[in-house]
């Protein structure tokens, strides 16, 4: 997973839902970073680097990760985002808990998307599920792409 926000080491969502990460990597991701007006942060990736949206099967979408990170990913330039990549041990049942504090229904209108994207991390560049907005917010561009709350 790759996080941006308040689910990064010391943000106030980090305990409840990461703890149980196996390891923790800086990571970044093509895309930009706005402030919402609510307090949060949101990232708009190009269209190009979704390469699977979230369904209502998370299992199925975790083995489809695995399945797609076994090819070589590359990560085009442009504009970045820094966050850090989270490995947990059984993604498939942490989706769901995860889908559900970001609002993200597949089969439903959301705030949010689940997508797999490519992140470039210390150790490689990896596909890695993030939430997305689907369009350009309401907020605050942040241009350096870092969340500091």
């Amino acid at each position: 997973m790759f996080f941006y926000g308040t689910l990064k080491r010391g943000q106030p969502n980090y305990a409840r839902f990461c703890q149980g990460a196996l390891r923790v990597e800086r990571a970044s991701v093509r895309g930009r970073l706005y402030r919402l007006p609510q307090g949060y942060p949101a990232l708009v990736a190009p269209r190009s680097d979704v390469r699977l949206l979230g369904s209502a099967d998370p299992l199925r979408d975790a083995l489809e990760q695995r399945r797609l990170n076994e090819a070589q990913v590359r990560l085009p330039g442009g504009s970045s985002v820094c966050g850090e990549l989270f490995f947990f041990d059984d993604a498939g049942s942490l989706l769901p808990v995860l889908d559900a504090f970001e609002g993200f229904d597949p089969t439903g209108p959301s705030l949010y998307l689940r997508a797999l994207i490519p992140a470039l991390a210390e150790s490689g560049t990896l596909l890695a599920w993030t939430y997305l907005m689907t369009e350009t917010p309401p907020g605050n561009s942040l241009p350096e792409g870092r969340w500091t709350e």
